[in-house]
């Protein structure tokens, strides 16, 4: 833990931590689960932004600070009133893309949940592979340059982008014929466009699997080095393509999108249920080589299933997803595990009042 971050958690008062988070994503989740475990809110907000989470009244932050832009969360303004309510700060799919992880990393002193490095390995895409396949998981294969496309594949960019931009392709013509038609589209950013990942395209049914990883003792779930793992639900993503059918044959161009739009909650055979937990703890192992602690707290696995090949993994994200969003009050898993409901967002909130209670803050922070 940086020693800044270490000073500043060990100044707040345990009895009035609070839980905070940027405004958008999964933020509705985080402040209703955070309410139901007892602990104040605070959201920092842009103010076109306000009266939408005003209007969720169950899952509106105790506490607003407006910023114009989202990097104001880096001023000192923002961060000492941050520091004032005892925040710990739940990293999401928004906050690292709107702050920027370099900036999130060396720039912002609040106490974060979780392994900050685990972010930067998640956001690289040549060190997310290490990781993945370090964890003995099966991998799409990957080219190093379109001159080798001599299939069908996919293209995706850096970031958490959440599919904006990404496209297929079979050929390097057709590959660099996308990557021109979406910069002018404004999907891709032209500093963006030569930051891609080429991997071949797979057939499957796509599964995303949640988790939660617990360093902390007399945690229910599944035993893995170091902790726990618990398997919190399954999502699947809605995006444009999905909707492209119903234009055939003439599908318009802007139908060729990966953007996600929404999620759906999906319940999994019970039978595929082993694999699920075995490519979690090989995840959550690897990170404690890889990156000392490890991983901790919420993350999700991007899967294709085959009933030829299984699972294979084309992704991970190192913090809460928001295809955790459609079990705001918990998932079925959930209440096998726990014998009531609870989503992520409310298991985050346990977990930090398990660290309050046991004097290991510093175990789950960074």
């Amino acid at each position: 833990m940086n020693e800044k971050v270490k000073a500043i958690l060990d100044s707040y008062d345990p009895k009035k931590i609070t839980i905070g988070t940027i405004c958008s994503h999964s933020a509705l989740q985080i402040f209703y689960g955070a309410k139901q475990e007892g602990f104040k809110t605070v959201g920092v907000v842009k103010p076109d932004r306000r009266a939408t989470y005003d209007a969720y009244a169950a899952a509106t932050p105790d506490f607003f600070i407006e910023v114009n832009d989202w990097s104001e969360i880096l001023s000192e303004r923002v961060q000492q009133e941050l520091i004032a309510h005892n925040t710990i700060m739940i990293p999401h799919g928004s906050f690292v893309e709107y702050v920027g992880l370099s900036n999130m990393i060396g720039g912002f002193y609040v106490p974060v949940l979780g392994n900050r490095n685990t972010l930067k390995w998640e956001s690289d895409r040549a060190s997310q592979r290490q990781w993945l396949l370090a964890a003995g998981l099966r991998l799409p294969k990957e080219y190093a340059s379109p001159d080798e496309i001599d299939r069908k594949i996919f293209v995706k960019f850096r970031g958490a982008k959440g599919g904006k931009g990404f496209f297929t392709a079979s050929s390097k013509k057709e590959f660099y014929q996308r990557i021109k038609e979406r910069v002018q589209l404004g999907l891709v950013k032209e500093e963006d466009a030569e930051h891609y990942t080429i991997q071949e395209f797979l057939p499957g049914v796509r599964y995303y699997p949640h988790y939660f990883f617990s360093p902390l003792q007399n945690t229910v779930g599944y035993k893995v080095k170091n902790g726990t793992l618990i398997h919190m639900g399954f999502d699947k993503r809605i995006e444009p393509i999905d909707e492209a059918y119903r234009a055939l044959p003439d599908i318009p161009l802007e139908f060729m999108d990966y953007t996600i739009t929404g999620n759906q909650r999906v319940t999994l055979r019970e039978s595929l249920l082993p694999d699920i937990f075995k490519m979690g703890k090989g995840t959550v192992e690897a990170s404690q080589e890889l990156m000392p602690p490890g991983m901790i707290g919420p993350f999700a696995l991007e899967t294709f299933y085959h009933p030829n090949t299984g699972f294979t993994v084309f992704e991970i994200s190192a913090r809460i997803v928001a295809g955790t969003n459609p079990f705001g009050t918990g998932s079925e898993y959930s209440i096998w595990t726990y014998g009531k409901p609870v989503s992520t967002g409310r298991r985050i909130a346990m977990e930090i009042k398990t660290a309050i209670e046991t004097k290991e803050l510093d175990k789950i922070v960074s």
